[in-house]
């Protein structure tokens, strides 16, 4: 007789449904209530917080929500959240996909484990193959000590998806809290980070390190703030005052962006008319050579609706870019700013501006130039630590872009910096001038200074002779006609119709094709 058996318990589907349901509940609740208020009196959304206000409502598609950590050691292996400390999934802005992973500050104070690391990177794998942005919200205690070694191959595995997404698809960090140590380099190696106000900061050693290394006291906000990245290291590229605020520019920043390297940017009907006169730009330009005066003035003018996001607004001022639309097409925005160390290119301006446009060139952003640049930064600081190869960045950046290349001198066009800044024999495809430009070696007072010092010392009066020739040198030099003359310029232009030809270049240049080399990858001079 066979032996009886004892039943084995049956769950019935509804059984299973709800045991799944409890688990994702805990995953939505991995933090604790506690953790979440006190993220909360920080100033700080959650990271569930922050997905939604970053999404169009409801489109969140979450992945890996059940995954847990595998360690043993130190008492991690007590506590096994789901999720574990990164929210990871993708979803729509304005209606197109994106992806996203956000760091969970209320789970093991957002460090990063393999876990934490093999979530992002499949995120970040499913960008790549289906050609869609990636934005990383960091808030993070840096590496999971428990972890160790594993923790720092985490790392390594997302540098390398940062490194081969780059000039593919849109690569966007917003750092939402701290962020220390090793994990610095994800952001440093996306194209745009953002930063908020007092409750993020970036640094790869602390201040407690500093002040024992160096004897150098300095607070949190002040080694790594926003502030302090936006206006003296450059790191940060914008500035938010809070974290709505922080994730409101994100979704602006993706209206001028493609998905990726093979689409073009959106396009939006312009409710501004693309023939429309820019009159306040006659009286824009000073009468003296040697007055400043604001090229936003000239940006807000031209451009649809006044409509302009800079990048890098508090870094190296005396260069402006950032985004803009013209007759309702994206364009990237270059220009000199006079108000700002005369508009000069020096070390950090040069190095913005590359960096800006090799963006703009790797996405298919048409490039749009205003100049009024009377050189480079003279002084040994500037020598010493490097003109040379700086400006050489901003020189290789235009002349490798192949996107349409568009560029207005309104007043000083002077020597190397001229051009470095798109000009015609630098391959740009449309270059205007102004009738104020001066196109130039030098400016008149110092070209006279050289090629006549001899005459004006011999004069029986020096001044009233150097003026003589000054006014000389400028009635010949310092108009732009001699250039028009020899087709540098294209066409001298009334300022008040700067948009309008600005308009009929960039769809005349819609349908460019341009080829390269057959290379591996050029050398820039980094």
């Amino acid at each position: 007789m066979a032996s009886e058996r004892a039943p084995r318990p049956t769950t019935s589907v509804e059984e299973r449904v709800e045991a799944l349901r409890a688990r994702k509940d805990q995953a939505r609740r991995a933090g604790g209530e506690k953790a979440v208020a006190r993220q909360h009196e920080g100033g700080k959304l959650t990271a569930r917080e922050r997905i939604d206000a970053l999404l169009d409502p409801g489109t969140f598609v979450e992945t890996d929500m059940l995954m847990r950590h595998r360690s043993h050691g130190f008492g991690i292996e007590e506590r096994r959240p789901y999720s574990d400390a990164v929210i990871t999934g993708w979803g729509l802005i304005d209606g197109r996909k994106v992806f996203v992973f956000a760091q969970d500050f209320t789970v093991f104070g957002g460090s990063l484990g393999e876990v934490m690391a093999e979530k992002i990177c499949k995120i970040m794998d499913l960008a790549l193959e289906t050609g869609a942005p990636v934005i990383g919200l960091n808030d993070s205690g840096g590496a999971r000590i428990q972890e160790g070694p594993v923790s720092l191959a985490g790392y390594g595995y997302i540098f390398d998806r940062n490194v081969r997404s780059s000039g593919v698809t849109p690569q966007i960090s917003a750092i939402m809290g701290p962020c220390a140590g090793g994990v610095v380099y994800s952001p440093a190696l996306t194209d745009f980070t953002f930063m908020v106000s007092e409750t993020s900061y970036m640094f790869i050693t602390g201040p407690d390190v500093i002040k024992a290394v160096t004897g150098e006291t300095v607070t949190h906000e002040e080694l790594g703030g926003a502030m302090t990245h936006a206006s003296k290291s450059g790191v940060a590229h914008f500035v938010a005052s809070n974290d709505e605020d922080c994730l409101d520019q994100v979704r602006y920043l993706l209206s001028f962006l493609p998905s990726n390297n093979f689409e073009s940017p959106p396009f939006f009907p312009p409710t501004d008319d693309p023939m429309r006169a820019c009159d306040e730009l006659l009286d824009l330009i000073p009468s003296s050579p040697n007055k400043p005066y604001d090229m936003h003035q000239i940006i807000g003018c031209v451009f649809d609706d006044g409509e302009f996001f800079e990048v890098h607004q508090h870094w190296a001022a005396n260069i402006i870019c950032g985004f803009a639309r013209l007759a309702g097409h994206s364009v990237g925005v270059v220009a000199n700013q006079p108000q700002v160390l005369a508009g000069t290119l020096d070390i950090t301006s040069s190095t913005k501006a590359a960096r800006f446009v090799r963006f703009c060139d790797a996405f298919n952003i048409p490039l749009v130039t205003f100049v009024d640049v009377p050189g480079f930064l003279p002084g040994t600081e500037q020598e010493y630590n490097g003109i040379i190869r700086h400006g050489a960045k901003l020189l290789y950046a235009f002349t490798e872009a192949t996107v349409p290349r568009m560029t207005v001198i309104t007043r000083k066009a002077y020597g190397g910096a001229y051009l470095v800044m798109n000009s015609k024999h630098i391959r740009a495809d449309v270059s205007f001038a102004w009738p104020t430009a001066e196109i130039a070696v030098m400016g008149a007072e110092g070209a006279v200074n050289v090629i006549h010092r001899r005459t004006i010392a011999s004069a029986d009066d020096p001044e009233g002779e150097r003026a003589d020739l000054i006014a000389d040198y400028q009635e010949k030099f310092s108009n732009p006609y001699l250039a028009a003359e020899r087709g540098y310029v294209d066409d001298i232009i009334e300022p008040q119709d700067t948009r309008k030809r600005l308009v009929q270049a960039l769809e005349m240049l819609r349908s460019k094709r341009e080829t390269i080399p057959q290379r591996k990858h050029g050398n820039v001079p980094l």
